[in-house]
């Protein structure tokens, strides 16, 4: 059986990763998958540069946008819902790295949007996901 993205044995499931980085990647492992679910093609994940990150650059099925999307991932509330997290400072960090990728890979000219898509890993329970499109614009 998978859950979490780790595989258990006996259906039992196993427990949630410690520490932010392991729920980030499982966040973004359960995005992907979210993505790759709704037919999005995964162009690349995890792309860094001076300026920023980006967790998952991926093409929109429907019109071949390109779509840079923020993966943030929480055990509980207590530190509010995860879409929060996506400050005004955190998008200009997006933005400048969707800027250097659009460069980078020769797409200066392609349409593109920035989503966010938060994930509230609910204990034993099924995660949900809430993929917001259009989150923000622009931002530098």
């Amino acid at each position: 059986m998978k859950w979490f993205g780790r595989n258990t044995s006996a259906g039992q499931a196993g427990p949630l990763p410690t520490g932010n980085k392991g729920i980030g990647d499982l966040g973004e492992d359960l995005a992907v998958s979210f993505l790759e679910g709704k037919r999005y093609r995964i162009v690349e994940r995890n792309y860094r540069c001076k300026g920023g990150e980006v967790d998952i650059v991926a093409q929109d099925p429907r019109d071949k946008s390109l779509v840079f999307v923020e993966v943030k991932t929480r055990r509980d509330l207590s530190y509010g819902v995860p879409q929060l997290a996506v400050t005004p400072f955190k998008q200009r960090q997006i933005s400048k790295a969707a800027l250097t990728w659009l460069v980078k890979n020769r797409q200066k000219d392609a349409a593109a949007r920035f989503d966010v898509i938060a994930i509230l890993l609910a204990g034993s329970g099924t995660p949900t996901i809430e993929h917001i499109t259009n989150a923000f614009e622009l931002a530098y």
